[in-house]
């Protein structure tokens, strides 16, 4: 199974930045087309007060006036290299904070549609929304936000599809900011998919496909997982897309590029679960040829050898 979408980090809180100027990123989206990529999804638009495009509305809310309009750019560069964008939602921090969504969903009201207004409506490359809020079990307001900020993008934009890409509450499942790699109170495959059939009860008429993180689990636990999650988006008529991070959460150095044979094993267990579509978490760090880290350009190396050529 080959990955063909790719997360744009642009706005993160723990990994560095690449400070790539239009340059770089126009040779990313070549790097990314060259190994079949043909979605990439802005991962959020604001993270606290850092936003990717100069809104009025989060400006107001005390948000920095960005010096690049990433999102212009990200969609320009998308109409020439002819990829889809989905649009990811803005993150106050304040469910990080509180474990609430709600606020999120208020600020998003404004953002969705401020956003296609000004930009969605205007590019051929708009093609979807991002749900940027992540969550791996039931979780306070979730299942309401979701289907809140679904249903809003879908009615402005003519229903256009939406995604979600929420986390295994698996062993690796730890803060970025732990010392630990695992912990003990990780849920089980029953548990999963007992609490997954209740989300997915309550948003699937607003999300159309969900892309689970598949690194918060042990190699040989994917089978179990990822049969659940493909029966359940079969059940509720999701597309079921796995989210291959291209990171390795084995290591004490958070976060460094995956080793391939962790990423082929992922990969082909999505396969066989036979999963819609693989995306990742990200190219431009973790797998692009023009990486700050140099062990990424050697990971596109290796891939293109086993998947491509």
């Amino acid at each position: 199974m080959k990955i063909t979408g790719t997360f744009l980090d642009e706005i993160s809180h723990d990994i560095p930045h690449q400070n790539w100027g239009e340059a770089q990123w126009d040779a990313d989206f070549v790097n990314m087309k060259r190994i079949g990529i043909d979605t990439v999804i802005m991962i959020r638009s604001g993270y606290r007060k850092f936003i990717t495009y100069p809104s009025k509305y989060l400006v107001g809310k005390g948000c920095y006036t960005p010096s690049v309009d990433l999102l212009d750019m990200f969609l320009r560069l998308s109409d020439k290299h002819g990829m889809k964008f989905y649009f990811g939602l803005y993150d106050s921090g304040y469910y990080w904070d509180t474990g609430d969504m709600s606020r999120d969903t208020e600020y998003n009201r404004y953002v969705i549609d401020e956003v296609w207004q000004n930009y969605g409506s205007r590019h051929a490359s708009f093609a979807g929304w991002y749900l940027s809020g992540e969550i791996s079990r039931r979780t306070k307001g979730a299942i309401e936000a979701f289907r809140a900020q679904g249903m809003q993008c879908k009615a402005v934009s003519g229903g256009m599809p939406t995604l979600i890409s929420p986390w295994i509450d698996g062993k690796k499942a730890v803060l970025a900011a732990s010392a630990s790699l695992s912990k003990e109170d990780a849920v089980s495959v029953a548990e999963h998919e007992r609490e997954w059939d209740e989300i997915f009860d309550g948003i699937h008429e607003a999300v159309d496909a969900v892309a689970f993180q598949d690194g918060h689990i042990d190699y040989d636990e994917l089978d179990a997982f990822f049969e659940v999650n493909k029966r359940l988006a079969d059940k509720y008529g999701m597309e079921c897309w796995t989210n291959a991070e291209t990171f390795d959460r084995d290591m004490p150095i958070k976060f460094l590029p995956i080793k391939f044979e962790k990423l082929r094993m992922k990969l082909e267990a999505a396969a066989r679960a036979g999963y819609d579509k693989a995306i990742t978490f990200e190219f431009s760090h973790f797998m692009s040829p023009q990486s700050c880290y140099a062990s990424a350009h050697n990971l596109y190396d290796r891939y293109r050898e086993y998947f491509i050529d």
